[in-house]
This record gives C-alpha cells, sequence and structure tokens, in this order.
C-alpha cells in the first residue's frame, strides 16, 4: 500500500504541474513574450528549483498540522489522492481551470473523515489552510490591480516600443511566478509522502527526507514542460485580450502572492491567483474589457472541488477497506 502511496503521489504532483504550472505561461504566451514550448520549458525549470529553495513550510501545514497522523493509515492517504487525482483529470477533460489545492485538500479531509470522524482534524491546521486558500483570490485580483496601475504611471510617457521591454521583463516575472508555484504546489506532495512515511511507521515524526523533495521537484518539473494546453486557452484568451503590459502586470502580482504564500506556509492556488491577477490587471485598464463570465464559471468549479473530491476520497476508502 506504501508503494500504490507514493505512485499515486507522484501521478498528482505530474497532473498538478500539467493541470496548474501552465497558467504559470498562460500570459506570457498570450502576450507572445515566448512561444509555448520555451516558455513551458522555462517554467519547468522554476518549477524544479522552486522547492529546492524556498524551505518545507507548506509541506508542514499540509502534512503536519492538518490531520492526527494517530488516527490514520496508509490507505487514507491512497484514498486521498485517489479523490483529488480523479477531480483533477475530470476537470483537465473538461478545460476547467479547478484547483489540484482544493482537490488535495478536499480529498484529505474526506478520507480522513471517513475513516476517524470529526476528531481527527486539527481545527488550527484546518482554518489556517483555508484561510489561505479564501484570501489569496482577492489578494491576486488586489496584486494584479496595484501592479497594473504602478505600469500604467511609470509608461505614461512611453511609445508603443515599451511593449518590446514589457515581454523581455515578462521572461524573468514568469520565472519567478514558476519558483513560486513549484515551492507552494510541490511541498503539498512533499507533505503527504512525508505523512505516509510516518502513518506507515517508517518514520518516527514527520519529516521530509531529501529524496522526497527531489522526486516531488522532478514530478511537477515534468508535467509543467508536457503542459495543459486548455488551460493556457482558458487563462490567456478567454478572461480577455491580454497585452503585454497585463501579462507583466499579473505575473508581478501573482509571483508576489505566491511567492509570499510558500515562505509563510499557505497552500494556495496558482489557478485561483492568476486568474484573479489577471482579472485585477484587465479591470484597472477597463472593467468592462474583463469577461468576468469566466471567473463565475471558475468560481463555481472551486467552489464544487472540495466536497466532490472528499465524497470521492470517502467512496475509494470504502471500497478499498471492502477488497483488503
Amino acid at each position: 500500500m506504501f508503494i500504490v502511496l507514493i505512485a499515486l503521489a507522484l501521478l498528482f504532483v505530474f497532473l498538478n504541474g500539467l493541470s496548474d504550472s501552465a497558467n504559470v505561461v498562460a500570459t506570457v504566451i498570450s502576450s507572445r513574450a515566448l512561444n509555448p514550448r520555451p516558455a513551458l520549458l522555462l517554467t519547468a525549470l522554476g518549477e524544479f528549483l522552486g522547492p529546492l529553495l524556498f524551505g518545507l513550510a507548506v509541506a508542514r501545514s499540509l502534512g503536519e498540522d492538518l490531520l492526527d497522523a494517530r488516527s490514520l493509515n496508509p490507505e487514507v492517504l491512497v484514498a486521498a489522492l485517489i479523490g483529488a487525482i480523479l477531480w483533477i483529470v475530470l476537470t483537465s477533460r473538461l478545460g476547467i481551470p479547478s484547483s489540484s489545492s482544493h482537490a488535495l485538500v478536499g480529498g484529505l479531509l474526506g478520507a480522513a473523515l471517513s475513516n476517524g470522524g470529526i476528531e481527527v482534524i486539527k481545527e488550527s491546521g484546518l482554518a489556517k489552510i483555508l484561510l489561505a486558500l479564501l484570501i489569496s483570490p482577492p489578494l491576486g485580483l488586489l496584486a494584479g490591480y496595484l501592479m497594473m496601475r504602478l505600469l500604467f504611471l511609470l509608461a505614461h510617457w512611453a511609445t508603443p516600443r515599451i511593449n518590446r521591454t514589457f515581454r523581455r521583463l515578462q521572461v524573468l516575472t514568469s520565472f519567478g511566478l514558476a519558483l513560486g508555484h513549484g515551492a507552494n504546489d510541490a511541498q503539498k506532495t512533499m507533505g503527504v509522502i512525508a505523512l505516509g512515511l510516518l502513518v506507515s511507521g517508517r518514520s518516527d515524526e514527520f519529516n521530509v527526507p531529501s529524496w522526497v523533495v527531489l522526486i516531488s521537484a522532478l514530478g511537477i518539473a515534468v508535467g509543467t514542460a508536457v503542459g495543459g494546453w486548455r488551460i493556457i486557452r482558458t487563462l490567456g484568451g478567454r478572461i480577455m485580450k491580454v497585452r503585454p503590459v497585463h501579462g507583466l502586470a499579473s505575473q508581478l502580482g501573482g509571483a508576489s502572492v505566491m511567492l509570499a504564500a510558500a515562505l509563510l506556509g499557505g497552500p494556495v492556488s496558482v489557478t485561483q491567483v492568476m486568474s484573479s491577477s489577471i482579472m485585477g490587471a484587465g479591470a484597472a485598464e477597463r472593467v468592462k474589457m474583463v469577461r468576468w463570465q469566466v471567473g463565475r464559471e471558475m468560481l463555481t468549479a472551486w467552489l464544487l472541488t472540495i466536497p466532490v473530491a472528499g465524497l470521492i476520497a470517502a467512496l475509494s476508502l470504502w471500497l478499498l477497506n471492502l477488497i483488503r
């Protein structure tokens, strides 16, 4: 069962890179700062380096602070990953920018509640995680808006040739955003594997070995290199027509939120942060240029993610216990 857990964790982090990390390059591609393949490869490098550079705060939040390990077993974590993976696959097939962060949290909660009841949930850890998931979208919106207004102020007297500068700067900001996303999302898989080591008796305390860090970083980097093209089209084209200045502003806003969250231990969603940051950048120029209907569609998917992933995880645990 522990081998199955490792395999599913690697599949989850790969799918995370496939669906979520593509959001990092949506604006840099849509604004034509980089072609898709070089953009994805540069982002993959950032995704790999991020987990190696920014500590383990998110891994501890998800793996140590959310659930009581004494009430868990490997089957619970396997069921949690199944719930998250199935939801990610479904939403990716439909081209809906769902959140792998929400899916994993929902899977963990659903499987844990099904196995041990409400007592297995650590209230303080749950509050911290839900707060991070809740406030990151408005923070992304605000950051994108403020960055756009700042760029307008700085480039007020510039000619259209400044778009070349904006495109060059987007290469740097895209890489910074990839660092932040890799640091945040790869750590979620690290937390689950480290928790699996603890509940299976392979570790005496919660600890993230270097090999867990390495395989998680590689998994999300490979997923990013493969790319999630439907999600790129949704974020890069359906929300609004992205110009270089919008891409730069949204990436600056998104990167600041993601890096801060990684350092503070808040597991946030790059889909939410970047979607709201793009909307903020567009609203800073003209509110009507943003297709807000897309935001409502994504909000519906986000509201469904935790309960549906949790339900799938609970059913998966029931089946695992049935055939065990």
